[in-house]
């Protein structure tokens, strides 16, 4: 598995998995049944943030996004968002793309990470982000609508670098 930057030809392999969470709703509040035009500017970074891929040849396995959490004032601290094809689960994509960000964070010289809304009950999330460093700052509670388990909280998560 190699992680690189994404380019506008990967866009059309990380739409269909994009879609599929997306509309499955348990982790992630992006808005349904955009096309791929509509999805593309909520996963494709413009700078100073990045978008990434995990690729296994020519095939896409995940991606990830990040870039400062808030402009200005706030721009010492990044954040980052992932996805990996349901199809390449548990082969450690989530976890090589999460230390790949954190790398990035430091490289650029960010004085922390935050992730603004882990949903709790993705608890295999959960389990990474705090195997790599990640504590729980804060939960908000029933801040996100889950199809299945109704109003749940979304933690707030934090690693200093």
């Amino acid at each position: 598995m190699i992680i690189r930057e994404a380019s506008g030809q990967d866009w059309p392999a990380i739409y269909p998995f994009f879609t599929e969470i997306v509309a499955a709703g348990e982790t992630y509040a992006f808005p349904e049944g955009m096309d791929a035009e509509q999805a593309r500017p909520w996963w494709m970074e413009q700078a100073p943030g990045r978008t990434v891929v995990a690729v296994d040849g020519d095939t896409v396995l995940g991606s990830a996004k990040m870039g400062p959490n808030r402009p200005g004032r706030g721009a010492h601290i990044a954040t980052a968002s992932f996805m990996v094809d349901s199809a390449h689960r548990g082969r450690g994509v989530g976890r090589a793309l999460g230390e790949h960000v954190l790398d990035w964070a430091r490289a650029q010289g960010y004085h922390g990470m935050q992730f603004n809304a882990v949903v709790e009950t993705n608890g295999a999330a959960v389990r990474l982000w705090q195997a790599i460093g990640f504590e729980i700052l804060a939960t908000v509670p029933e801040a996100f609508e889950h199809p299945k388990h109704g109003r749940v909280g979304l933690h707030v998560m934090y690693q200093r670098l």
